[in-house]
């Protein structure tokens, strides 16, 4: 006979009165196993030692449980999820594309330039590109120009991780923020 089970949520463990077998494996607050026992007396050891009864695998032959501090548990979990994406997060660093042209206005420029300083501080990549149209093919030079200056105004905060690279009719550059 299989039984069935099912969880408030996902994650959730079943505790105490909702497991649903007849007999399981049980392991003790220090890891120690204790045998199979049936559910009563395995309920018993868990009260008596003022920890809660937790189903750790369902699919055991018989379900293993073990006798632990469930909220405690569950605290130290969601501790340890919290870092973890703390330290995917610094790893994947974000990379923001600034768009640049040829003819750029010197204030349009300096606002690219000071939110993109604001992004690199952070501690986040930084791409700008220049997309040239019609006849300004004929002087990628000076779009060359516009991303020199560009990395020129950012080199206090940040180093040229790519140079300049032309790929068709764009041309684009790569900064990252500078080891402190």
């Amino acid at each position: 006979m299989e039984v069935l089970y099912i969880a408030s949520k996902e994650k959730d463990l079943f505790i105490n009165e909702k497991i649903r077998a007849r007999e399981v494996m049980v392991i003790g607050p220090n890891g120690e196993k204790l045998g199979v026992k049936p559910i009563n007396d395995a309920l018993t050891l868990a009260s008596y030692a003022g920890f809660d009864l937790v189903l750790i695998n369902p699919k055991g032959t018989p379900p293993v449980c073990k006798i632990m501090d469930y909220n405690k548990f569950k605290y130290e979990n969601k501790k340890r999820a919290k870092e973890n994406l703390k330290r995917q997060r610094e790893t994947n660093r974000e990379l923001k594309e600034y768009r640049l042209s040829v003819t750029i206005d010197k204030h349009d420029f300096d606002t690219r330039v000071r939110n993109a300083k604001r992004y690199l501080e952070k501690g986040h990549k930084v791409k700008s590109s220049i997309r040239f149209k019609g006849r300004e093919m004929a002087h990628p030079e000076l779009g060359r120009e516009v991303l020199n200056r560009f990395a020129e105004a950012l080199s206090d905060v940040s180093e040229v991780d790519q140079q300049p690279t032309l790929e068709g009719r764009i041309i684009s550059l790569i900064l990252t923020p500078k080891k402190k």
